[in-house]
């Protein structure tokens, strides 16, 4: 149905809804206030605290947003009706008002069809603006009716600002991957336009809201390629009333050092090479030495000696069971040092016993912090910090030998040496491959703590090394990865899932792919498409699910002055984002030429992006704007080895109008498109 008119007789049913949302809007207020009222009963300082902390977690999750309303859709079945929302709304006498999009009874709202009505006799999806209900769309599903106008006319809305939810348009294969059980990993293979990030986000929201007391304790963790898009999606999980979801990106993650260079492309690659791995755990247990001489452990008044013999067994034994603990999990350097400690102090203990004392545990703690058995342990199985040996290792070329011998050719360890020795460990020129590096050695040492469930973005361009890190952080969790194989773009990105998924620790982790786009229209993807056969053959094409016969423009130029300055002012001038996507030299220039439009360069600082930006095609993944101009395709494609991925991935990111502006040819694939 269509808006109400304003002249019309007031439609009774539109009427009733006003009411509901009006009440709704009224029961939510009250559920703040209740959460506010909340009082300290004063039992005990820690209770308090944890009042505090939960009334104030209420609060948040309980936030208004006015321009998001209580409800956005209606299911009716033969003796029940819900209406659906972001978040589950209550009377004063706990009747639902508005069920939450992920409580099992809102499922019906988005897998039924007049096909299979799953107990529908009608689905009802409502139209609003500014925060006002102003029509709604019914399809009765018991007469085999599938409407969807409000449906595309939400999928389709300009997009201005940061990320929207997707609770009204959820599609069924979408919900599928959503509502997938927490103790499955899952892998989306998804094109461009199909919402895998805005799926990825709703799987953490709904496993909070079907899991949240095991996940309040384990944590959620999403994991983004850059503050650009972080800032992007950020609201997304808020609106959704989940406020206490750590998003991070790989860097972030892994930041343990002072990043203030950058490495050469075959440097790069080398230390995100898996291999590192095993080049770093050498390097940092060849760090243990055989007990030269006896030790004299105090004990209670008196000293003990342990044998050399002893001694040796004591190391070898930890060395030789591989690292495993008693419950087969992996045993960190230092947990091997703290327990040689105790293995010395414990031996005293008997020798104690034996002669008839009986030493306490605290004696015996005391004895594992002697000054004697620490200075053992310094001198066999020393103290190590992560930074300091990565600078001893590409300081030291004889140390690095012995750790990548078998592993690494002389060509290979000469690219990671250091030309010159820094004069300490914060001055020396690390680089974002070295902070993964650390991250590795910091998780050899001690153990990195986990999260019950993990999404991570744009997996495609990991390295195998920055996989591992995030593997460390799943601890026993699980994983939903997310990524399309055809814009990746970095020197590690797979032709396949499975070395990705191995690498994260998931390697039975479940791919699904979507393919239906929902965002970018069929001019523009059969556009990007033709790119296919040769970024990734084998690769089905996404199919976009409408047309837009006016959304894509070719147009040759001589010179970008005023042409660009046109094309721009001209897109500006209609409602939504606009970005102008260029290679990443040539930023400036095509910043300047805009200067005076309001166009502003889009920065990699997590700063909300500008309404016209201007965008290094780098940064352009995962974004998303109504309009986008890509500025000279051909040097967007020269730019990099992988030029052609990263083509693909800018010519995908208008979700109504893309103008390809080009003063040279058009890359080969290209050229003979109709639109020519």
């Amino acid at each position: 149905m269509s808006p109400e008119p304003e002249t019309a007789v007031p439609d009774p049913v539109l009427t009733a809804e006003r009411a509901h949302l009006a009440r709704a809007a009224e029961c939510l207020t009250e559920m703040r206030a209740a959460a506010s009222a909340v009082v300290d009963a004063g039992v005990d300082a820690w209770a308090s605290e944890r009042l505090g902390a939960a009334r104030a977690e209420r609060l948040r999750a309980l936030a208004a947003d006015p321009g998001v309303p209580p409800f956005f859709g209606r299911t009716d079945g033969a003796d029940e009706t819900f209406h659906i929302g972001r978040r589950h709304v209550r009377d004063a006498a706990g009747d639902p008002v508005v069920i939450d999009w992920r409580a099992p009874m809102s499922r019906p709202f988005y897998q039924a069809s007049a096909a299979d009505p799953q107990g529908l006799t009608r689905r009802r999806r409502f139209g609003f603006s500014g925060g006002e209900l102003t029509g709604y769309e019914d399809e009765v599903l018991a007469a085999g009716e599938e409407k969807g106008e409000f449906l595309r006319a939400e999928i389709e809305r300009p997009r201005s600002g940061p990320m929207r939810d997707i609770v009204a348009t959820i599609q069924p294969e979408q919900d599928d991957i959503v509502r997938a059980p927490l103790a499955e990993s899952v892998c989306v293979q998804g094109a461009p336009g199909t919402g895998k990030t805005a799926v990825g986000l709703h799987r953490a929201a709904y496993l909070l809201y079907t899991h949240g007391g095991q996940l309040a304790r384990t944590g959620v963790l999403v994991v983004g390629p850059n503050r650009a898009f972080l800032r992007y999606i950020e609201q997304v999980l808020p609106t959704l009333g989940e406020v206490d979801v750590e998003q991070t990106t790989v860097a972030d993650l892994t930041a343990r050092l002072p990043v203030r260079a950058e490495d050469p492309p075959a440097v790069a690659v080398l230390k995100g090479d898996a291999r590192m791995a095993e080049v770093l755990r050498r390097a940092l247990w060849g760090e243990i030495r055989k007990p030269a001489d006896d030790v004299l452990v105090p004990l209670a008044g008196r000293r003990y000696r342990v044998p050399v013999e002893r001694l040796k067994r004591y190391v070898d034994d930890l060395r030789r069971r591989g690292r495993v603990d008693d419950d087969q999990q992996l045993l960190h350097y230092a947990a091997g040092r703290e327990r040689l400690m105790m293995l010395l102090a414990g031996d005293a203990r008997r020798q104690k016993e034996e002669a008839g004392g009986s030493p306490t545990d605290a004696e015996t703690r005391r004895a594992a912090r002697s000054a004697e058995v620490r200075a053992f342990c310094d001198d066999v199985w020393p103290a190590r910090d992560a930074a300091g040996l990565l600078c001893e290792l590409w300081s030291d070329p004889e140390r690095l030998a012995r750790a990548a011998r078998g592993l690494l050719d002389d060509d290979e360890q000469a690219l990671l040496r250091w030309t010159t020795s820094p004069r300490s460990v914060r001055t020396a020129p690390w680089t974002p491959a070295d902070a993964v590096l650390a991250d590795e050695v910091a998780g050899l040492i001690e153990r990195t703590p986990g999260y019950g469930h993990v999404v991570v973005d744009e997996a495609q361009d990991l390295s195998p090394m920055q996989c591992r890190a995030v593997a460390r952080r799943l601890a026993a969790g699980s994983l939903t990865v997310l990524g399309d194989l055809a814009q990746a773009t970095s020197p590690w990105s797979p032709s396949d899932w499975q070395e990705t998924l191995a690498g994260l620790g998931r390697p039975d982790a479940v791919v699904r792919p979507l393919t239906r786009g929902y965002r970018v229209p069929a001019e523009v993807l059969d556009f990007a498409n033709r790119l296919l056969p040769l970024i990734a053959p084998g690769l089905p094409a996404a199919s976009a699910v409408r047309r837009d016969p006016g959304s894509l423009r070719l147009r040759p130029v001589t010179t970008l002055a005023g042409p660009l300055t046109e094309v721009v002012a001209d897109l500006a001038a209609a409602p939504g984002s606009v970005g102008v996507v260029c290679a990443d030299e040539a930023v400036a220039e095509v910043a300047a030429l805009l200067q005076g439009t309001g166009a502003e360069v889009l920065g990699d600082d997590g700063e909300e992006a500008p309404r016209v930006a201007v965008v290094p095609a780098t940064l352009a993944k995962g974004l998303e704007f109504d309009a986008v101009v890509v500025v000279d395709p051909a040097a967007i494609a020269a730019a990099e080895p992988r030029g052609l991925h990263r083509l693909y991935v800018v010519l995908t990111r208008a979700v109504g109008t893309l103008v390809v502006l080009h003063r040279d040819d058009l890359p080969g694939p290209l050229v003979n498109h109709p639109t020519l």
